[in-house]
């Protein structure tokens, strides 16, 4: 992620005139990469999180309540509320938690089950989720179409994660494993795509944000940390290694590839800065986070020990 997330801004960027008429595709490409996600997960795991509602509540309420208002504050305090900048930050907090989450629960020892089924259901509950957040807190100063945009989430997101669902119930899980030497690549590329493809179609603005990038910089560097401080917070009181693991990483972490679609398709394109700045930010700081988790679980088993 390290390398391919700036190379594909960079290559979006030098070849925006060429790569801009085919950004009505970015869509389509993600709805597929939604599609692999789902079919890694069946009702059973579905159902794992809904006997322990709890645990989904408290991510959603730290992910989707907590944390943008902590951006809508901290931006408008640098930009001023009626800038696009603030719109960009508080969408990145409450787009739904992301897929490449679940490869750093299960590198970090934390539940990859948990982890699956809470992106699935917070991807399916999206449609409601995104419009309501931004209309709370942007009803004076942002006008969007949010029955388009409900449309469009409902096509992208839920429809392929139904999809997926039932391709793993009617396959009884063997779909992965079955698929996945062509699925997962070509999801990748798809993935590597939107990027690239929607770092072309804010391209055109990019020369005016110099300036402004001395503080959005700090700022997304800042608001991710915050994210992830939040979640681990958050889940210490259930004082279960596993769970303050997957909860953080939750926090951490958004889809920030539909965060892109939806700021360019519905705001200024400058709203889609943050958001792409928080690809570049989300990824390095979720290394650091399990390098810190790690020690923290060293040293409590050095402790019982």
């Amino acid at each position: 992620m390290f390398l391919i997330i700036p190379g594909s801004l960079v290559l979006g960027f030098i070849f925006s005139s060429h790569l801009s008429r085919f950004v009505p595709a970015v869509p389509y490409l993600f709805a597929y990469v939604t599609l692999t996600m789902a079919i890694g997960c069946g009702v059973r795991q579905l159902g794992t999180v809904l006997r322990r509602p709890g645990i989904m509540l408290r991510t959603f309420i730290l992910t989707h309540v907590l944390s943008p208002l902590v951006a809508y504050g901290l931006s408008s305090l640098l930009f001023g509320a009626d800038s696009p900048y603030v719109v960009g930050f508080v969408l990145f907090t409450i787009i739904p938690l992301g897929v490449s989450t679940v490869l750093w629960v299960g590198m970090s020892g934390g539940s990859v089950p948990l982890m699956l089924a809470m992106v699935v259901i917070d991807s399916a509950l999206s449609p409601l989720v995104v419009p309501a957040g931004i209309h709370l807190l942007f009803h004076t100063d942002v006008q969007a179409d949010t029955m388009q945009m409900m449309t469009d989430l409902l096509v992208i997101i839920v429809l392929p994660t139904a999809v997926g669902v039932l391709l793993f119930e009617l396959s009884k899980g063997r779909i992965q494993q079955a698929v996945q030497p062509v699925a997962a690549p070509l999801s990748k590329l798809c993935f590597v795509a939107v990027v690239v493809l929607n770092a072309s179609a804010i391209a055109p603005q990019a020369a005016a944000l110099k300036s402004d990038l001395i503080r959005i910089v700090p700022l997304a560097v800042l608001m991710v940390g915050i994210c992830y401080a939040i979640g681990f917070i958050g889940a210490l009181p259930y004082k279960n290694a596993e769970i303050i693991t997957t909860v953080s990483y939750a926090s951490g972490m958004r889809n920030i590839s539909l965060g892109i679609v939806l700021a360019m398709g519905y705001f200024s394109p400058l709203a889609a800065v943050p958001v792409v700045l928080s690809i570049l930010i989300q990824q390095p700081l979720a290394t650091l986070h399990h390098y810190v988790l790690h020690k923290l679980n060293n040293r409590k088993t050095g402790a019982h020990g």
